[in-house]
């Protein structure tokens, strides 16, 4: 990844390709999904979870970000005093705080998504408009990729 990164970021005709490739690959995703005729299966949604292992999925998915690791490193530090008795329990305090909010308004989320997707899976008129939204979206965020700015930008 950090390769093909750094291959976008120096050559505007590697950025270029990427980009069209993306965006014909969501155009054609989009107008596949708006053009097929199969039936939508009746299977609820979901099915068994295995908690633990999506637990598992989610502290490997936060532990390997580099968004997270970014904010830690590059904009936490700014907000601890060097000359305190203690920087490394400020740091721990804020990583603290960092969590927490970040379990509260992730439950929120998930509390919401949860109602929203209870309610749609009952909706009989969102199982027949599903497939025109998802394949106007998909077509939708092609468009905006194929439009978006270059690499320079």
């Amino acid at each position: 990844t950090l390769g093909l990164s750094a291959l976008i970021a120096s050559s505007a005709a590697a950025f270029t390709a990427v980009k069209v490739a993306g965006a014909v690959y969501l155009v054609g995703l989009g107008l596949w999904t708006l053009l097929s005729r199969r039936a939508e299966p009746d299977v609820p949604l979901g099915g068994e979870r295995n908690l633990r292992r999506a637990f598992a999925q989610g502290i490997l998915v936060n532990v390997l970000n580099p968004k997270t690791a970014l904010f830690f490193l590059a904009f936490l530090p700014q907000f601890v005093d060097p000359n305190a008795a203690h920087p490394a329990l400020q740091i721990a305090f804020l990583g603290f705080l960092f969590a927490l909010l970040g379990l509260v308004t992730d439950s929120i989320w998930a509390l919401a998504a949860g109602t929203a997707g209870g309610v749609l899976r009952r909706s009989r008129r969102f199982a027949s408009v599903q497939r025109y939204v998802t394949g106007t979206v998909y077509v939708g965020l092609g468009v905006a990729t194929a439009l978006a700015g270059s690499a320079e930008d």
